[in-house]
């Protein structure tokens, strides 16, 4: 939800709590908002616990996680995804990645805090291999 959508639903609920009750509805209105506020706080506290049991900068499969992005995504979303904190690529843009085992590696680029965009580099194949059966 956008937070100027969010904090004028908070003001009309006080707002209508107060026409309603008088002092009582703004105590409920205040008292509703702040049980919202916990609530997000709550879910971004156990998304960063699940993250901080991982290695930084890895996931299972950078393939699935590239699929399952989309424009839009907040920092805290992708979090919740890959349950690994990301490696930091860059500041300006803010650029986040993760890889996977293969070497598999996912760049995301996150601009005034949304995703815009993401790419997904594979691993070089070995150049020295030799054929099968060879010595």
């Amino acid at each position: 939800m956008n937070p100027i959508v969010g904090w004028v639903l908070i003001v009309l609920l006080i707002a209508a709590g107060y026409a309603g009750w008088g002092w009582r509805g703004v105590v409920l209105g205040v008292t509703v908002a702040v049980f919202g506020l916990l609530l997000q706080f709550n879910r971004s506290l156990r998304v960063l616990k699940n993250a901080s049991g991982a290695p930084v900068g890895h996931v299972a499969s950078a393939v699935m996680l590239h699929s399952k992005l989309h424009a839009g995504m907040t920092l805290l979303q992708v979090l919740a995804l890959t349950r690994s904190l990301g490696t930091r690529l860059g500041d300006a843009p803010e650029r986040w990645g993760w890889a996977d085992a293969s070497g598999a590696r996912v760049a995301l680029l996150f601009e005034r805090g949304k995703l815009r965009s993401w790419e997904l580099g594979r691993a070089a194949a070995e150049t020295d291999r030799s054929p099968a059966g060879a010595n």
